[in-house]
């Protein structure tokens, strides 16, 4: 008997010494993993992409909505009700800090949710930062009930038909949590859901070194298949040309975010793989609408006709975006082609300041991140152009570079002036830019960067999903953008190619338009 366990472990160890970790170079830290108190990309691949599961996931190949932990779902004929009915096969992760005594079934739904909706609830409380994708969605006035039927059906009564509602919690603040790890922690030890996460995702964390490392291990019990890869590690490199250099060197096998000139290097490069896809993102610099002046129309419409967008986009994006005119990108239905831009015009930006009783201009202030992403690939050049443009008018601005956690929050706050920034839908739909970007709930929760609340807006992104008739929508979704047009709340920048660069010897890896991350079925051969 010992002879023949030890034929095989000498069999067996080969095996697990070549097993390889699918290392991928990403470019900052997460602001944490509990992802509902957040909202950024960075925290959403980190966090809700890799270690939890929604009800639904929406498909981009196929445009439509695919099971989740929930393998069916039926809504009433009125739209008011949705009842969803649950695998019974979905376990939670094991985890150094807690092994689940169950599967995932209705209790955890009904607390994922009545936890962000809930004011009454204890576990409400748990977030310092609040539920902003919640709360900018408006979903607490949307959502009357959510109620367990039986262990493997849970129900959601609304007070009112959403057209998006079933496309909303594909969403990664939609992500399901374990009312028993919960129950375990209480809510004294909430801050734990930030640090030590459970999840029914692909992946469980291990470890988190800030400005260094995340690791992961593939959670054998997934409901969808184990990974392919044993362990999952996020190397957080900020500069693009690092990330270029550690994948040429097989530091890692995918680099996330490569610069321009970066993807051109790789082409040539026999030993790596440049993949893409066209980004359901919009790329833009938002103008504070309740700083002075700029809360005046005048004032940001001469800020838009001063900049020289297309000399941006040459220079920042060097041929990997689209020019920007709208919130969304021009393949997306609803889109108005026809409604114009500002062209590039110093002389009208003067008239426009002279106009708005600032014939010599003003100060301010220009926010930007340090380091390259998808939506802003060189944020240095980019802040120097606009302020050139913007000097050449006579607005003397002050660039402020701040650390990209420090600018969310920040920016959350609306303590900046102009503020490069980008949005990335999550399923095609126009709704995923209006009610986060220009709602009046958002300026509350913060995701609204430019800070307009204007009621003939809102009662229009309100209508918008109060219909399912998609002629309907378009309707209304173009009176929406001729508004956001002409307060030019905006100054639309581009829409980026999302790209990522792989090694050759990566299967299974693709670029998603919305900016997810799915590492379940990517391996190194």
């Amino acid at each position: 008997m010992r002879l023949k366990t030890f034929a095989l472990l000498v069999t067996t160890l080969p095996a697990l010494a070549l097993a390889k970790p699918l290392t991928v170079c990403t470019d900052a830290n997460p602001e944490g993993f509990d992802f509902v108190q957040y909202y950024s990309l960075v925290t959403t691949n980190a966090s809700a992409d890799v270690l939890f599961s929604r009800l639904v996931d929406y498909d981009s190949t196929t445009s439509k909505v695919v099971p989740g932990v929930a393998e069916s779902w039926a809504v009433s004929d009125d739209g008011e009700t949705w009842t969803f009915k649950l695998r019974k096969d979905v376990q939670f992760g094991t985890t150094d800090w807690f092994k689940p005594a169950r599967t995932l079934n209705a209790d955890d739904v009904v607390f994922t949710f009545d936890r962000m909706l809930n004011t009454q609830s204890a576990w409400y409380k748990t977030s310092p930062n609040g539920y902003p994708t919640a709360q900018s969605l408006q979903l607490p006035k949307l959502v009357k009930a959510v109620k367990k039927v039986d262990d493997n059906t849970v129900q959601f009564q609304l007070n009112y038909p959403d057209a998006t509602f079933l496309q909303t919690l594909t969403m990664g603040f939609a992500s399901i949590y374990s009312a028993e790890y919960a129950n375990k922690l209480g809510v004294a030890k909430a801050g734990d859901l930030n640090t030590k996460p459970v999840g029914s995702g692909p992946f469980v964390l291990k470890s988190f070194q800030k400005d260094a490392v995340i690791r992961y291990d593939a959670n054998p019990a997934y409901y969808g298949g184990k990974p392919k890869a044993e362990k999952l590690i996020y190397a957080i490199t900020p500069d693009a040309t690092v990330r270029l250099q550690r994948i040429k060197a097989g530091e890692c096998q995918i680099a996330l975010a490569p610069k321009p000139l970066d993807i051109q290097a790789a082409r040539g490069d026999k030993n790596l793989k440049v993949v893409e896809n066209s980004a359901f993102m919009t790329a833009f610099v938002a103008i504070n609408s309740q700083h002075k002046p700029l809360d005046n129309p005048l004032v940001r419409q001469a800020i838009n006709t001063a900049f020289d967008a297309k000399t941006y986009l040459k220079v920042v994006f060097d041929g990997t975006a689209q020019d920007a005119s709208r919130p969304y990108p021009p393949n997306t239905w609803s889109f108005d082609k026809d409604l114009g831009d500002y062209n590039y015009d110093p002389v009208k930006a003067k008239e426009l300041l002279k106009k708005a009783g600032l014939p010599n201009g003003f100060e301010t202030t220009i926010w930007t991140r340090p380091t390259g992403s998808v939506l802003n690939p060189n944020p240095k050049a980019g802040a120097e152009l606009l302020q050139s443009d913007l000097a050449k008018v006579g607005i003397k601005a002050t660039i402020k570079t701040i650390e990209w956690g420090e600018l969310i929050k920040r920016g959350k706050a609306g303590e900046h002036d102009l503020l490069f920034m980008g949005w990335a839908g999550d399923n095609g739909d126009p709704d995923n830019f209006f009610t986060p970007q220009f709602s009046c709930a958002a300026v509350q929760s913060g995701t609204n960067f430019a800070r307009y609340c204007d009621p003939q807006l809102d009662k229009l992104i309100t209508d918008g999903k109060r219909t399912a008739d998609l002629a309907q929508r378009t309707k209304i979704y173009r009176n929406a953008q001729k508004i956001i047009f002409d307060q030019a709340v905006w100054v639309p920048l581009a829409y980026p190619t999302a790209y990522a660069i792989t090694r050759s010897n990566v299967t299974g890896y693709h670029v998603s338009p919305f900016g997810r991350q799915d590492f379940a079925g990517v391996s190194v051969n």
